[in-house]
């Protein structure tokens, strides 16, 4: 069977852009809530050191992220589901409530319990508007659209990671921590009544797929997967974690599998890939970001600020990436696998880093590059995922991708980090495993989209 991705370009006008009057207060409200929960994710990441010493929570530091993965790995399916069958404007609002009561929870958090708790109820939150924003895109844009679309999605987390480690940390400085979520809730509503004002009058708040069972047993695989992740990622953290580390492998390999889509984990042709190839692709991208850093402190004698700075470019580099395929001017198969043969060559360059000789602009010049491999790679998924998808099924879909990028990825740092600590700290073990799992991506991109003329959506899997 041969399921075909014709061109929108080739058999409607083109539409106004995503910031034309039709459009303006939906891409702006969509593009604000992704910039909001991506900006809580990187703040929180740079406070929570903080936090934990100010509770006296440091025994649940590992916990207070693993909370939220779980819960937004059970909230994908479900908003997934959700999406399709009644439309994405009820998850988003049951999303958005959820998101900021979290918030509220943390800010208000008299011990480090509440906070994790907290961040739990954020995690389903985050989960449920992710996933159910793709099928409002899927929903509401035109095809031809969809590019530039999820290109200001790439920009929108991209931003936070430029400036919201500095944020956080002058306000954790200079006022307190618990700005950090209450400062956010207090910006979520209006970004909320922003895009739902935009929905008005269109086609968002009906579904188009009839009710199935099934979404129990599916939630109750999606509580196993996150509850695998969250030991994988807590025991890779611990030096007597490996118990808790093979429990959350034996785990997630009876579960994941039922929230895939069928024959993923082989590479079927077509959707079935996308979970696989953006997991390793982004997995082994963000396991390197873990390593590097700390590789060029260490061995380079960079400071936070300028370690961290190389990161920041690899960030510009990914907006950038977004930018140019949503332009039109790279084909699909370009973006994917290019995408994926990029991310692989800049980390294999940051890697040589290690050599005293060379000098430390070579990490800046692979960061970048990685940085516009994924930032090819990463939306183009998405929107063939959308256009791959039968009318009805595009929460799924895109939940299931969501769910496969989540786990590949705690699972690429858990092992990259146990490779270099099982080596004496060998930052060229840890990162050469980042680099297989890229090139693992390079070779299944075939599989996923063929060729395709640029400047259109059309791909082709067989």
């Amino acid at each position: 069977m041969t399921t075909t991705v014709e061109s929108i370009e080739d058999s409607a006008p083109a539409p106004a852009g995503v910031l034309s009057a039709r459009y303006r207060a939906l891409s702006v409200g969509l593009v604000a809530l992704v910039m909001l929960v991506a900006f809580e994710a990187m703040a929180v990441a740079t406070a929570m050191p903080v936090v934990a010493r100010d509770l006296g929570g440091m025994a649940l530091y590992n916990l207070a992220f693993s909370a939220t993965l779980a819960a937004s790995v059970i909230a994908t399916v479900l908003g997934g589901r959700w999406s399709d069958v009644r439309g994405p404007v009820q998850p988003i609002a049951v999303g958005v409530v959820a998101f900021v009561a979290g918030l509220l929870v943390a800010g208000f958090a008299p011990t480090m319990e509440v906070l994790v708790t907290g961040r739990f109820v954020q995690g389903l939150g985050a989960g449920l508007i992710q996933v159910s924003l793709y099928v409002l895109v899927a929903r509401v844009f035109p095809g031809a659209m969809h590019p530039k679309v999820f290109a200001l999605f790439s920009a929108a987390w991209v931003v936070p990671s430029m400036i919201g480690p500095a944020i956080a940390g002058f306000v954790v400085e200079n006022v307190s921590w618990r700005w950090i979520f209450l400062g956010v809730s207090a910006l979520v509503i209006p970004a909320a009544l922003l895009l739902w004002r935009g929905t008005a009058g269109r086609s968002a708040e009906q579904g188009s797929a009839a009710p199935a069972p099934g979404l129990g047993r599916k939630l109750v695989w999606a509580t196993l997967t996150a509850v695998a992740a969250a030991l994988i990622q807590y025991g890779s953290a611990l030096k007597d974690g490996l118990p808790l580390l093979v429990a959350g492998v034996v785990l997630l390999v009876v579960a994941l599998p039922k929230l895939l889509l069928p024959g993923s984990l082989r590479a079927a042709r077509g959707l079935p890939t996308a979970p696989v190839l953006r997991g390793l692709a982004y997995g082994s991208l963000m396991a390197a970001e873990v390593l590097i850093p700390l590789m060029l402190m260490n061995e380079r004698g960079l400071t936070p600020t300028g370690a961290g700075v190389v990161l920041t470019v690899g960030a510009l580099g990914w907006s950038t990436g977004s930018w140019i395929k949503g332009r039109g001017t790279i084909s699909n198969m370009t973006a994917i696998r290019g995408g994926a043969a990029m991310v692989a060559v800049g980390i294999a360059l940051v890697s040589l880093v290690l050599i005293d000789s060379l000098p430390i602009a070579v990490a800046y010049v692979a960061m970048a590059i990685s940085g516009l491999g994924i930032g090819a790679l990463h939306p183009t998924v998405s929107v063939l995922v959308l256009e791959m998808s039968k009318e009805g099924e595009e929460g799924q879909n895109s939940a299931a991708v969501g769910v496969g990028e989540s786990v590949f990825t705690v699972v690429a740092v858990a092992v990259s980090g146990a490779l270099f600590t099982a080596t004496g700290e060998n930052y060229a073990v840890g990162l050469g495993f980042t680099v297989v799992l890229a090139v693992l991506a390079v070779v299944l991109a075939p599989r996923f989209v063929q060729s395709s003329k640029a400047g259109t959506m059309e791909g082709t899997a067989s």
